[in-house]
């Protein structure tokens, strides 16, 4: 195997390990989780279950969506497109496909992280809520938004098998013809929205969603942006990917 190779899977699963543990972090941090963990964060703590399942859950539904979403997109393309294409456009299908249906393991293995962390890391919601311990949350919050975005920035930068966060989000951007940047803004929305329903419906009160969950939608982005303004070109180069 090349070293390149060797570097590329070292990067991809830093990167997944790094983000399972900011995510962990956000959610321990009592200040509002970020809008894509929001509505499986809100179902566990409502029903009692694992957060690490309960997100498990969540992703195979999102892969069972970027499935019908890329089936949607593909009969768009055979009624546009000749039969000159038709074998590419095949084989491309058959390679997103497998880009789907594989994200499925991935979700088993990166929940089992969600869930580690949890075990080891402690609660710093608990307890008297005065000044100092205030200050800790937000000092957890920032770290666990600093991590989130660095592990996103690393898995996605390997262009290996996406989260299936980040790929409904590439998925539903391809079929409405709209850039990525603006399709997640509107899931973290519509994801809010859904949590902020079942909280209030469930429990008369917001569940997952606070300050947290605003700082993650401005911080994870603008954390990706600077790792990747300082780190992106190196990291790649050594991972063999062309940008």
């Amino acid at each position: 195997m090349r070293r390149q190779t060797i570097n590329r899977i070292i990067f991809y699963i830093t990167g997944l390990l790094i983000l399972a543990m900011g995510l962990t972090l956000n959610t321990k941090a009592g200040l509002g989780v970020s809008p894509i963990i929001s509505v499986s964060y809100s179902i566990s703590q409502i029903m009692g279950m694992n957060f690490g399942n309960t997100t498990m859950g969540l992703y195979c539904v999102f892969v069972v969506v970027e499935l019908i979403l890329h089936f949607i997109r593909d009969r768009r393309s055979e009624k546009t497109e000749g039969a000159v294409l038709e074998h590419a456009n095949r084989m491309n299908r058959k390679l997103v496909f497998l880009m789907d249906v594989l994200q499925i393991p991935l979700s088993m293995i990166f929940t089992r992280f969600l869930n580690l962390f949890a075990k080891v890391i402690p609660d710093f919601s608990e307890g008297e809520a005065d000044g100092k311990q205030y200050a800790v949350r937000f000092a957890v919050l920032i770290l666990a938004l600093i991590l989130t975005g660095i592990g996103a920035a690393m898995s996605l930068n390997m262009r290996i098998i996406p989260n299936p966060g980040d790929g409904i989000v590439q998925a539903i951007a391809d079929c409405i013809h709209k850039s990525v940047g603006f399709t997640k803004n509107c899931f973290d929305v519509f994801n809010v929205t859904v949590t902020i329903c079942i909280s209030l419906l469930c429990r008369g009160h917001l569940i997952g969603i606070g300050i947290g969950t605003v700082c993650a939608v401005i911080g994870v982005g603008r954390t990706i942006a600077v790792f990747n303004h300082f780190t992106k070109e190196k990291m790649t180069e050594l991972a063999g990917i062309e940008i």
